[in-house]
């Protein structure tokens, strides 16, 4: 699979954007082989698993510039750095608190050129700067743990047209998790519905809460 898959679901990108996510290929099989951040198996489906999935927040949020965003326990990268991609002028702050995973982060940062994403090895818990408008994140935490870890890192600032708060990627229908919430206090939206000719996002959403 190739970043061809990427351009036919984002066929406005800049040639600069393009050469990026090409870029992603070859530095994921590299970093990869060193340190283990995707698995070996699933390393040939970088980008319907890892880069088309982390965009399906970008389906759901068109991020301004100068907006600012956390992605907390970004893992190797995702969803942070397709978004970062995707949004140049929005600053990406990625953190983990894992070394190796924040290496090969800041590795393909470099290695692709993004001036507006940072990746840093910390905990949820010792983020102490308030003033993001959005968490997202990749299915690290059920959303009430996730709302405990990072609600209080959320501006009050309003600049969009959803209202800040997290975007997780998990797996639809989460009644345990929603049910921790009061009605309708999260959003769900089926990745399926912006991706359907790939079975991987059958069972997969974007879920949203509010600040």
């Amino acid at each position: 699979m190739t970043a061809d898959i990427i351009f036919q679901h984002f066929p406005d990108l800049t040639d600069k954007q393009r050469e990026q996510f090409e870029a992603l290929d070859g530095l994921y099989r590299d970093w990869n082989a060193k340190i283990n951040v995707i698995s070996r198996k699933d390393i040939d489906n970088l980008y319907v698993n890892h880069v088309l999935h982390s965009l399906a927040i970008a389906k759901v949020m068109r991020f301004l510039p100068g907006a600012k965003v956390l992605d907390l326990g970004t893992g190797g990268g995702f969803p942070g750095i397709p978004l970062a991609i995707m949004f140049p002028e929005t600053e990406f702050h990625l953190v983990d608190g894992i070394a190796k995973k924040v290496r090969v982060c800041n590795e393909v940062i470099n290695g692709i050129g993004l001036t507006n994403c940072r990746a840093e090895q910390k905990r949820a818990e010792e983020i102490k700067q308030p003033g993001y408008d959005f968490i997202v994140t990749r299915a690290v935490a059920k959303m009430e743990k996730l709302a405990e870890w990072s609600m209080r890192l959320i501006s009050k600032k309003q600049r969009h047209a959803l209202p800040n708060g997290i975007l997780a990627l998990k797996g639809v229908g989460l009644k345990e998790e929603m049910a921790a919430f009061p009605k309708g206090a999260l959003v769900e939206y089926p990745i399926a519905k912006y991706f359907p000719a790939h079975d991987f996002f059958e069972v997969k959403a974007v879920v949203y809460l509010q600040y």
